[in-house]
């Protein structure tokens, strides 16, 4: 429990960041341990609408891994990777498209609401929110890379005090769905409305200079450092992606990028809100 002092303490400490914040765009992808825990589920949900009420604006971008190799598994259909990437043909297009968008997604919304936010979901279909392109291989089948994203629709609902949740599917001008990875919708999404921050939610504390030593956490690094990092193989493996995300919205306008542990109990707060924070912050 904490006394008076400490209340106010959180309190005071909140309200530079809430002042600097008012009113930016946060866009934040969401995912991994935080989306499969119902607890932690509860606790992204409310910081969520905890920063709408505050004068933020989020925007929410989701994957479903999980749950997509559920019903992949129902149906029969064999979950196919090549190098952490789903393969996507046609079959399981149909199957990840019903679960991001038609399962997820509005299971999201309804929590948001639940909890006195008010949100709307989308995917990239919907107002050609996201123009897809092919990845470029044709192993991966209907596997996309962001081509266009068109921010009309999500500038008329965050105006009006609305979050959107968007689940990573786009369609050509054919009309072909497409897979895409969520923290690339993300990030390109951010850097489309400028956003003050992109925040990807992992399993992982951020970016450790010893995988295995959770105290080796880097807390602030720049576009540069990241990449003398790569090189030095001390970020690696799935990181990788995560870290060229952030810096791709970075270069393209986005202030600061974050990888953060969505498996402790109200990160978002923590890190947005806290003179610490909690997990990595990439900034130019």
């Amino acid at each position: 429990m904490l006394t008076n002092t400490e209340r106010v303490k959180v309190l005071s400490e909140a309200l530079p960041y809430i002042q600097k914040f008012s009113s930016r765009i946060i866009v934040i992808k969401y995912g991994g341990a935080a989306m499969k825990n119902s607890k932690l589920k509860d606790q992204v949900i409310s910081d969520l609408v905890f920063l709408s009420f505050i004068g933020l604006r989020p925007i929410l971008v989701h994957g479903g891994g999980p749950e997509i190799n559920f019903w992949l598994d129902q149906l029969k259909i064999l979950p196919q990777f090549e190098n952490g990437i789903r393969v996507t043909d046609q079959p399981t297009m149909d199957v990840v498209e019903m679960v991001l968008v038609g399962r997820v997604n509005k299971d999201l919304v309804a929590s948001i609401n639940k909890q006195g936010g008010k949100s709307v979901g989308l995917s990239g279909k919907d107002g050609l929110l996201i123009i897809p392109r092919p990845s470029g291989k044709p192993e991966l089948g209907f596997v996309g890379e962001v081509q266009n994203v068109d921010t009309n629709l999500l500038e008329i609902l965050i105006n009006n005090n609305y979050i959107p949740v968007i689940a990573s599917v786009a369609a050509d001008k054919q009309g072909q769905s497409y897979n895409i990875n969520a923290d690339t919708v993300a990030g390109e999404i951010a850097a489309a409305l400028n956003a003050e921050k992109l925040i990807l939610l992992t399993d992982t504390p951020g970016i450790l200079r010893n995988p295995s030593d959770v105290t080796t956490l880097i807390s602030h690094l720049s576009i540069q450092e990241a990449r003398d990092l790569t090189q030095t193989a001390v970020i690696s493996g799935g990181m990788i992606p995560k870290v060229d995300c952030c810096i791709r919205s970075l270069a393209q306008g986005v202030a600061s990028a974050h990888i953060l542990d969505g498996r402790i109990d109200h990160a978002l707060l923590l890190e947005i809100l806290t003179d610490q924070g909690i997990g990595s912050m990439l900034v130019v």
